[in-house]
């Protein structure tokens, strides 16, 4: 676990995501985009993936959601169509897709809401006045499961969910990473236009915890911690440290000095913005940065104290 540090203008974007996320991308993933000159970085051949975890949105329109970006929507459509009344209506899990016709209300085409174009201004959302936000059809919304039609079930809290599936591990696994990363209060079916840039970027980290460890990945995160209380930025550290504790690595830039203590290794990158930063300050162990007189970082964590 390294963390990257120093002084705003010092280096640090230009470092790890213009120079090692692109160069190590290119590598071993063909990726087209040109790193910023450098010499050479070794060590890429450990590494079979590497992955920009950041803030952006999950998707750019109402039908994004955690559910389909985690992967769980599929179990839990496949579940539905599983069940007695779906087999006796002889519904398939597309039934219970909003982006294909079938079961989806074709008012909103399964979004739950409508858009209204503004031109000169944002584009407003209003709910739709045909399913009232439940995006499915009145037929689709007669199969039932413990009482609830699946437009409930993504009307569910993450943690409400976790417990409604606790007998479906292919739902429950893919939910219970949402909640380790400090998400179990959002909507299972909440709108990706709703999430902000710390909920996006968690949500991301939840489908990674879910997927298989190769163990040789490298994640980038540019300062994750923005926004987010400290009980979260405990949370956020938990799931990077399983991570790491897979055999993975994980490079985060951070002004945090919660985050900065329990690093491995840290690069204090400055000593000045601009036209003065761009040198490696000092690197070793949150300990050996406190001793280094040049470090801002070093005189921040010592003052904390």
């Amino acid at each position: 676990f390294t963390a990257v540090t120093g002084v705003s203008g010092g280096g640090k974007s230009t470092f790890l995501i213009e120079t090692l996320f692109k160069a190590a991308s290119r590598r071993i993933m063909g990726s087209r985009e040109h790193p910023a000159e450098h010499d050479r970085i070794e060590g890429l051949e450990f590494l079979d993936k590497v992955i920009d975890i950041d803030q952006s949105p999950i998707g750019r329109t109402p039908r994004s959601n955690p559910a389909t970006y985690t992967g769980a929507f599929t179990p839990i459509r496949d579940w539905f169509a599983g069940l007695p009344e779906s087999k006796a209506r002889g519904y398939q899990p597309g039934r219970f897709s909003f982006n294909v016709k079938g079961g989806r209300c074709e008012a909103c085409q399964g979004d739950g809401v409508i858009k209204i174009e503004m031109h000169f201004l944002p584009d407003v959302y209003v709910t739709c006045d045909v399913c009232h936000g439940k995006r499915y059809n009145r037929e689709t919304l007669d199969v039932l499961f413990k009482g609830k039609s699946i437009a409930d079930v993504l009307d569910m809290t993450v943690e409400e969910g976790v417990d409604f599936f606790a007998a479906v591990p292919g739902v429950r696994d893919k939910l219970e990473t949402l909640k380790q990363v400090g998400l179990g209060y959002i909507h299972v079916g909440q709108q990706a236009t709703t999430l902000s840039g710390g909920e996006a970027q968690r949500i991301k980290l939840a489908k990674e915890l879910s997927r298989k460890a190769t163990g040789k990945t490298l994640y980038i995160l540019d300062e994750p911690t923005t926004g987010l209380h400290f009980h979260d930025v405990a949370k956020l550290l938990e799931v990077l440290h399983e991570l790491v504790d897979q055999g993975n690595t994980v490079v985060v830039i951070e002004h945090n000095l919660e985050v900065i203590k329990t690093a491995d290794w840290v690069l204090d990158l400055g000593p000045e913005g601009g036209d003065g930063g761009g040198e490696l300050v000092a690197s070793g162990t949150p300990e050996d940065i406190v001793r280094e007189k040049r470090s801002y970082t070093g005189g921040k964590r010592e003052a904390a104290e």
